[in-house]
């Protein structure tokens, strides 16, 4: 009996094992998290709290052309790759001239040869764009996009400390764009 017992046991354990081994294959666009203050899960200090937290998929540009074409000018682009980029604001603050209440929100944009059209949305968790509403929109702000000299192979997001307040800019290929955050 006793063997039968540990034979079953060892035949349990050994399913278990096969199965809790099968990964699913890597993203090709990795996940990455902008804070502000800058890095902040890297250098906090003491009580120090985040003011914000942007979750997002890093697309590569992969001798693709970018702007215009993998991310059509005049509609709507989850920034980034796979699931739609998550923003999380941890206090009432005021985005690009436009107050948005502490809270969880996806970050779309409408892309422009020289203006972007950059969009919090309180729908979250989706994959991409093809699910996006309108009506669900909690405010859009236009702000300049701005070519550069040199190319940025993945789209990034970073912020940037400025006055009282942060700077969320991001980029990809030869484009970026600034939007202001006062708290």
């Amino acid at each position: 009996m006793r063997k039968a017992i540990l034979l079953s046991s060892m035949l349990c354990i050994a399913g278990l094992s096969a199965h809790a081994q099968t990964f699913r294959g890597l993203d090709k666009s990795p996940m990455d998290m902008a804070y502000y203050p800058d890095n902040f899960a890297h250098d906090r200090k003491g009580d120090e709290k985040a003011l914000i937290k942007v979750t997002y998929s890093r697309p590569a540009k992969n001798n693709r052309e970018v702007m215009g074409k993998l991310v059509p000018f005049g509609k709507v682009w989850r920034m980034g790759a796979d699931e739609s980029p998550e923003i999380k604001f941890y206090q009432d603050a005021t985005f690009g001239g436009k107050k948005v209440k502490a809270g969880s929100y996806s970050l779309f944009a409408i892309a422009g040869a020289t203006e972007w059209t950059v969009i919090l949305n309180k729908d979250v968790d989706f994959w991409g764009a093809y699910k996006y509403k309108e009506e669900n929109d909690v405010l859009r702000v236009k702000v300049p996009a701005k070519k550069t000299d040199t190319t940025l192979e993945n789209f990034s997001l970073q912020f940037a400390k400025d006055g009282n307040g942060a700077v969320m800019n991001f980029g990809w290929e030869n484009t970026v764009v600034s939007v202001p955050i006062t708290f």
